[in-house]
């Protein structure tokens, strides 16, 4: 399994397809393995590098406090390391906020940006505090807190309803991330900076995607999102929820297509 030293740590990624390079950043509590459906169907236009994040999967699980700096910092040395100049950066969910560190801290190593089921706002109150409550759970019962916390809200009522396997396989995957580096995310998460006033200055395309029935991070926010970047477009799914590239996996699949052919016209 390919792995790249970065920072002092192990990071493991897949690289498959060819065309523009896409630089894969998974949510919260995923991994590189969310992005199955992209890298599989993509791989006539994009080279695909889906990687696990520090703390999750197979990478290394180094000490706490993690922060979204930290995460674009090691995503810039796997780049380095593969000899990627730019990339389009998509990331669902918590991997919004990573591009959008990573954005604010290397803008030139960016082609364009994919941002799904995410938001630029942080945290509220409210959801910071119930981020440092899982991680009490964390620490008392392990991975299955989060998970348990987790699960009932990202997936669609649609998903839900009608594809109940495809929840229960998440869930089983979700499972064998280990409990310190959810920990080290949701701290992460929890004491990320708004990313509001940074939104005007994005110069590179960016597709803005966003279930329909996504109750984390609802239609109206990808719509804020979307008319606060220069060059964003906004798609919603239908019949699809939090991680709707798993959910509608032909809907988004299309509209990433048609980004990408834009960038390579």
């Amino acid at each position: 399994m390919p792995f790249a030293t970065v920072n002092g740590i192990r990071l493991i990624y897949d690289i498959r397809g060819q065309g523009i390079p896409v630089l894969w950043i998974h949510g919260f509590p995923l991994g590189r393995w969310l992005w199955d459906p992209q890298v599989e169907a993509l791989g006539d236009i994009a080279r695909s590098i889906a990687v696990d994040l520090r703390g999750f999967g197979g990478s290394s699980v180094p000490e706490g406090p993690y922060m979204m700096d930290g995460y674009a910092a090691d995503l810039r040395g796997l780049l380095d390391i593969l000899g990627i100049d730019r990339a389009v950066l998509a990331g669902l969910s918590m991997g919004g906020y990573v591009a959008f560190a990573f954005y604010a801290a290397y803008p030139e190593r960016v082609r364009g940006l994919i941002l799904a089921d995410t938001r630029h706002q942080a945290d509220t109150p409210e959801a910071r505090a119930n981020r440092y409550a899982v991680i009490e759970r964390i620490q008392a019962e392990g991975t299955r807190a989060a998970v348990e916390a987790f699960l009932p809200r990202l997936f669609g009522g649609t998903t839900q309803r009608e594809r109940p396997e495809l929840v229960e396989t998440l869930r089983r995957k979700m499972m064998t991330n280990p409990a310190a580096g959810l920990i080290g995310a949701l701290q992460a998460m929890a004491e990320r900076p708004d990313r509001t006033g940074l939104l005007p200055s994005i110069q590179v395309p960016t597709l803005v995607i966003v279930g329909e029935e996504d109750a984390v991070t609802p239609p109206d926010v990808g719509r804020q999102m979307a008319e606060g970047i220069p060059h964003a477009r906004l798609v919603v799914i239908p019949r699809a929820g939090h991680l709707a590239n798993v959910e509608a996996p032909e809907a988004f699949n299309e509209a990433v297509r048609a980004f990408l052919q834009e960038l390579v016209e």
